[in-house]
Parts: C-alpha cells; structure tokens; sequence
C-alpha cells in the first residue's frame, strides 16, 4: 500500500448529516430516543457531583492547600470552555459515540479510533475509582448506624501504592466496590430509560444531602483555615501556582459528565436542541455545587487534615458537630452519590463501545441491542466486568491522574473538531447550538487551558498513558483499519 492511500485512510471521515445518523438507528432497530433534557442533565450531573467533591478533595487538597478553590475554578473555566465546543458537535451530530464521533466526522478514522481509546480509558478507571470511593463511606455509615464495619481485609485493595511504590496484599479484596459494580450492571440491562430515572432520583437526593453539609459546615467556618492561601510545602514541587495547577489535573476528571451527556446523543428526543442544552445546564449546576462545598470544607478544616482522611466530609460534620448523626446523614448521601456516578459512567462506556462497533472498529458483536430493552448486553456485562475486578484490586491513588489524562486528550480533540466542521459545512450548520466569536477563538483557549493542566500531571501517569496508547494503536492496525465499514 502506498504512503498516499495509507495517509488517506488514516484522515478518512464519516458523514455527519445528523438526519442520516437517526434515520439509520430507526432502520438497524438501535439504541431508543427516550430521554428528555431533564433526564439528559442528570445524566450529566449525576456523571459528575459526587466524584470530585466526596474524594478528589482528599487528594487534590494536600497537593494545593486552601487554593484548591482556584483548582476547581481552572478546571470549571477549561470544562466551560469545551462545553461550548461539544453543544456545537453534539447539535450537529447526534451521535452516542460523543468526542469518538465528532472526531470521526471531522479529523480522521485513525484520530477518532485514539480518542475511542482515551474514552474507554477515561470511563473504566473513572467508573473504578468512584466505586472505589463508595466502600469508605459505606463502611463509615454503617459504623454511625449500626456500629458495625466492613472488615479491614474485605474493604481494602490487593495492590496499593506504599512508601517504597506499588505493594501487593493477597489477602486483601475489597468487596464492596463489586457488589455496586453488580446492582449497576442489573440496572443498566433494563433499559436507558429506567436507569435515567433512577439516576435523577438519587442526583436530587445528592444535591439536598450536600446543601446540607455546606449549611452545617458553615457553622464552624475559620477564615484562618484559607491562610496560608497557597502550598508552601515545595518538597513535590508543588509550592504555589505548580500545586494549584497538580490538583486541578485531579480534579479535572470530575466533569467528566459532560462527555456523558454527549454519550447519550442516540437516545434523546430532539438531541440538536436538548444535548447542547443538557451539557451547559450540568455545567452550571456542577460548578456552583463544588465550589459551594468546597469552601465550607476548606474553612471548617484546617487543609492539612484533608492528607489521608477517609469519608472526608462526613468526617468533618463529626467534628464541626461533635455528633454522630450529621455524619451518618452525610454518609447515606454519598453512597447514594457515588452509585449514581458509578451507573451513569458504566452507562457512557456501554454506549462508546456501541458507537465504535457501528463503524466496524471492533466486533459486531458490541453493537447487539436485547430486542426488548434496546440495551446493549454484551457491551454492559464486559464494562462491568473489567470495573469490577479493577476497583476490586487497586488502589483509586492509581486511577485519579489517568482519568484525568484521557479526559483532557478528549477535550482537546473535541476542541479541534470545531473549526474543521464548520469549514466542512456539515451537519445542521444553520441549526441548533454555535460556539459563539467564530470558530477559532473558544475552541483555541480550550485547547491552552487543556495543555495548561496537563503539563502537571505525573511521569508515571504519562507513561503508562503511552503504554495504554501503543496498544490501542496496535489493535487499530490488525483489525480495525480492515473491518472499517468505511472500506
């Protein structure tokens, strides 16, 4: 094969009518048009409330001390900055693929096939990590409720990460993440649109449940807790503006949900009008509610408590309270929090997987819909698998970074997509959602802030990135170049 063909191959695009994308899902009998904008922003919110307020800050706040606040403002103005850029691809491409799709339409096969990889990587390991997450406040509820824990061996992972690197414990499991992993996949195979009302459900139980804790914490507000206002610790090398930028590569993966939204394009009703919408209104209500809890967390506790601490914030009520009960309460939410995320990231991956095997990149096999349930089993039953075993084993310190690199690698595609679809004209051009001062400037600055963040991000987490990179590029060229339905 010549240099030419092969270079033609590789930048190949599919088409991008979003008429021919819901023409041909009625006629294959895919995924069903079910959800409406509510159920499509909670999808998003419940993606991503949970994840960075009830975990990232034990990581991210050690890393930047009280100006963690300005780290979650840097990855709230950078996710900000790419919502604008995915509601102008989702309008014209209503697709279940998210950042895949966009990027297939608009940058090549070969590009598309790279940020499928850092999808399904982004949704794994963020899947694992939250369900992660959720055995310590589970462990702690049932402590305030019953008196009762979750036996040390059963709740703690086989690999972890010590003073000397990675050890291994082969008498440890911990249990509870694959329990949720299990209530999650049962779920999912029940359809789009019973999983979306679950989802919505718990996400209004998990925005009253963290409006209290901002009510009860503000009650032992210390404005001296903000003083030092940055690290001074410079023993990482994270003193100043480098621990801000560390932590908001931390946190960063916590607005995840708004690829999550854009997952769901092929099962929502009027999707040029409703995913544009969902992904700004999950937005707003994510970036007011971090940095709500986040500062009643910073001025109730001092920062340097945050290093290590299990079920942080319940912690904090307990001790702002000096009773039981707040923590309890606190602690029931977040299990509640961290199932709707667990649910609705799986939920992104099935419908990722679905997307490649449309366009022949992998097996048919992951685009098989159940005849009743229009979901996709094969696809769900694998994802929980692999999140199971993974938040089973490890340790969630491995997993926070590399969510957050995938995620960025998407959003700066995404970014990329915009300028050439509109030079393309394709899609609803005249339609639907625009990023606003022409093609170039938002998506540019999107794009700056994603590099920004990612020149903190660890050697290990860029390594085992490349790693993960290289196989992904390697399946691309012994099978997917071959099967591509565009062949």
């Amino acid at each position: 094969m010549s240099q030419t063909s092969l270079l033609q191959q590789l930048l190949r695009t599919k088409p991008a009518s979003s008429q021919d994308i819901i023409a041909e899902d009625e006629q294959h009998q895919g995924l069903h048009r079910s959800l409406g904008l509510f159920a499509l922003t909670m999808i998003g919110v419940g993606a991503t409330i949970g994840t960075g307020i009830f975990f990232t800050m034990v990581e991210a706040v050690p890393k930047a001390g009280p100006s963690v606040i300005l780290s979650f403002l840097i990855a709230a103005l950078t996710a900000g900055l790419t919502a604008l850029c995915y509601s102008e691809l989702s309008a014209r491409i209503p697709a279940s693929g998210s950042s895949y799709s966009f990027a297939y339409a608009t940058v090549g096969e070969f590009a598309a096939f790279v940020v499928a990889a850092c999808l399904l990587l982004e949704y794994g390991l963020a899947a694992s990590a939250t369900a992660i997450g959720w055995s310590a406040y589970l462990n702690n509820f049932l402590e305030n409720a019953i008196g009762w824990q979750i036996p040390e061996m059963l709740r703690s992972p086989m690999i972890v990460s010590g003073p000397k690197g990675m050890e291994i414990h082969l008498s440890q499991f911990n249990l509870p993440p694959v329990i949720l992993v299990m209530i999650c996949c049962v779920l999912l195979l029940r359809g789009a649109k019973e999983s979306a009302t679950v989802n919505a459900i718990m996400v209004m139980i998990k925005l009253v449940i963290l409006t209290f804790f901002a009510v009860i914490a503000f009650t032992g507000f210390h404005a001296e807790h903000f003083t030092p206002f940055f690290n001074t610790d410079n023993s990482k090398g994270l003193a100043g503006m480098a621990g801000v930028t560390a932590a908001a590569g931390t946190v960063f993966f916590s607005f995840i949900g708004l690829d999550t939204v854009a997952t769901a394009g092929a099962e929502v009703k009027d999707p040029r009008k409703n995913v544009p919408l969902g992904i700004m209104a999950a937005l707003l209500v994510v970036t007011v509610f971090y940095m709500l809890v986040a500062v009643a967390a910073i001025g109730a506790q001092p920062a340097a408590m945050f290093d290590g601490q299990e079920a942080g914030l319940a912690v904090i009520l307990q001790n702002v309270t000096g009773k039981a009960w707040p923590a309890l309460i606190l602690s029931a939410g977040a299990v509640i929090s961290v199932f709707s995320v667990t649910l609705v990231t799986i939920y992104g991956q099935s419908r990722i997987l679905y997307a490649i095997s449309k366009d022949g990149l992998i097996p048919y096999a992951f685009q098989k819909v159940h005849s009743r349930t229009r979901a996709p089993v094969i696809n769900t039953v694998l994802v929980c698998l692999v999140v199971g075993i993974v938040a089973g084993l490890v340790d969630a310190t491995f997993l926070w970074d590399m969510v957050s690199m995938g995620t960025l690698v998407a959003f700066i595609v995404v970014s990329s997509a915009v300028p050439v679809i509109r030079r393309q004209g394709t899609g609803h051009g005249n339609h639907g959602f625009r990023v606003p001062f022409g093609p170039y400037l938002i998506p540019g600055l999107s794009i700056l802030a994603c590099l920004y963040i990612l020149k903190d991000l660890s050697a290990t987490t860029y390594r085992v990135f490349f790693i993960w990179m290289f196989i992904a590029v390697g399946i691309y060229f012994l099978y997917s170049k071959r099967h591509s339905r565009l062949n």
